[in-house]
């Protein structure tokens, strides 16, 4: 059962600093997005409590914030469950994220530091890397690492503000979405951006960005409808 493979990762939950809300919080919400924990998958307060080795009180309060984000539902006469990540969903999210990217790649462009654009660098090489040796996940997680930091570059404390909320989604939709058939083309388009960013070009940065997020929009809804057999 997935909830034992882990237990030995979670033990130390309540030995850290954080919030013992924020660590089972933290550890349920990449468990989620990992697809250790698929929709549907039933979240027992009991099971999770006993191999956190927590009071349920926590534990009711990271489900409430998972719940309230979107990645678990509560269902009649079979509590908490991972929700499933529908196309609405999607489109939702990937309209936001269009002009919440293209902004932020416009900023980065004017304010990325020198260590920030060299961070980009060494993400795309890496992307490159993974990509080419079939590491999807590895890919999948660099990607969310070169939009982040495209974020941080943009030197925007509101918009780092409203962007946080989606990175999470936008990771769990990437892992249900990501073929080893995205790398090479994902990588192209980093690249491209990267340059325009180096190159301090705005509109071209902004433009990369947008039209990047559009094209992951239409492949990722492909494979999300292919997943969950919709069209």
């Amino acid at each position: 059962m997935t909830t034992r493979r882990t237990a030995q990762r979670s033990a130390s939950i309540g030995g850290t600093h954080q919030s013992l809300r924020d660590r089972a919080y933290i550890e349920l919400r990449e468990r989620i997005i990992e697809g250790r924990y698929p929709a549907g998958f039933r979240l027992v307060e009991r099971e999770l409590s006993e191999e956190f080795g927590l009071s349920r009180i926590p534990l009711r309060e990271a489900l409430q914030r998972l719940e309230s984000e979107g990645f678990v539902t509560v269902a009649p006469r079979r509590g908490a469950v991972v929700a499933k990540f529908d196309a609405a969903a999607a489109e939702n999210l990937f309209d936001v994220r269009e002009s919440l990217e293209g902004l932020a790649a416009r900023l980065a462009a004017l304010h990325a530091t020198a260590g920030e654009l060299e961070a980009l660098r060494a993400i795309v090489a890496r992307s490159r890397a993974a990509a080419e040796t079939g590491k999807t996940r590895q890919v999948v997680a660099l990607n969310a690492d070169f939009h982040r930091t495209i974020v941080e570059a943009s030197h925007n404390p509101l918009l780092q503000d409203l962007m946080a909320p989606l990175d999470a989604r936008l990771r769990r939709l990437f892992h249900l979405t990501s073929t080893r058939d995205d790398g090479d083309t994902m990588c192209g388009e980093h690249e491209q951006l990267y340059q325009a960013l180096r190159a301090r070009d705005a509109d071209g940065a902004e433009e990369l960005a947008r039209r990047h997020v559009v094209g992951t929009r239409v492949e990722a809804l492909r494979s999300l409808a292919a997943e969950t057999g919709t069209t």
